[in-house]
């Protein structure tokens, strides 16, 4: 992938982004931003990272362009770089689900003027969910996107009303996203599949162990999940 052939996920992050200043926290080579800049879908762009080496490549990139008055690539644990910014979207793509949950919740005071949150967990959404819900930050839109074989989920968040995308079964919803649920296409139904089969691996595991902490717990809660998939794919 290179800035003139970003990946599909990336644009589909990229396409809900709102306002005139974005941030991406972990912004791999600051693909993201300087697609956002140059296609003028925001007027400048803070590019964060963690560490020195990715921070280097994204100067690089952002230089190469010519867009290092519109971009600021800065260095920082999660939204601490944000600190003393004015951002209206930001974006944390590419992580695993507790991962970006953290960062969230360790840098609580960063969101209290963001209009807008784009998350793309490679893992475990639900617990991304489980935060936005928690904290008063309203589900907008969620979509699903196939890459080379991985099925990730976008999730679209602004300050609001938690509640409001969510019926009477919210643990299920959480799990597999209030959304998702109303548009099952074919790569949701594809993802939920390989989630069963994954799911009866485990299963299966647990029943043929000798020992397991919590068995009957656990063979309880995969077995209600299997039926959320079962009423889903059928």
């Amino acid at each position: 992938m290179n800035e003139q052939n970003l990946s599909i996920r990336l644009h589909t992050v990229g396409g809900y982004v709102i306002g005139d200043t974005v941030a991406d926290i972990g912004t791999d080579h600051a693909y993201l931003p300087v697609f956002l800049v140059q296609n003028k879908k925001c007027k400048t762009a803070i590019a964060g990272e963690v560490n020195e080496g990715p921070l280097s490549s994204a100067r690089s990139l952002i230089n190469k362009h010519e867009l290092s008055s519109k971009i600021t690539a800065k260095l920082g644990s999660g939204l601490e770089v944000l600190e003393g910014e004015n951002v209206d979207t930001i974006v944390i793509a590419g992580m695993g689900g507790p991962l970006i949950t953290s960062i969230l919740d360790e840098g609580k005071q960063q969101l209290v003027n963001v209009k807008r949150l784009v998350l793309q967990p490679n893992v475990a959404a639900n617990h991304i969910r489980k935060w936005l819900f928690q904290h008063q930050w309203s589900l907008i839109a969620e979509e699903m996107v196939e890459e080379d074989e991985h099925i990730y989920e976008i999730i679209v968040a602004e300050p609001g009303k938690p509640s409001a995308m969510y019926s009477d079964n919210l643990e299920k919803e959480l799990w597999m996203g209030p959304c998702l649920l109303k548009n099952k296409n074919s790569t949701f139904q594809k993802k939920w599949i390989r989630e069963e089969l994954k799911l009866e691996h485990v299963r299966s595991q647990i029943q043929q162990a000798k020992k397991e902490t919590n068995k009957e717990e656990k063979m309880n809660e995969i077995s209600k999940r299997l039926q959320w998939i079962k009423e889903e794919l059928s």
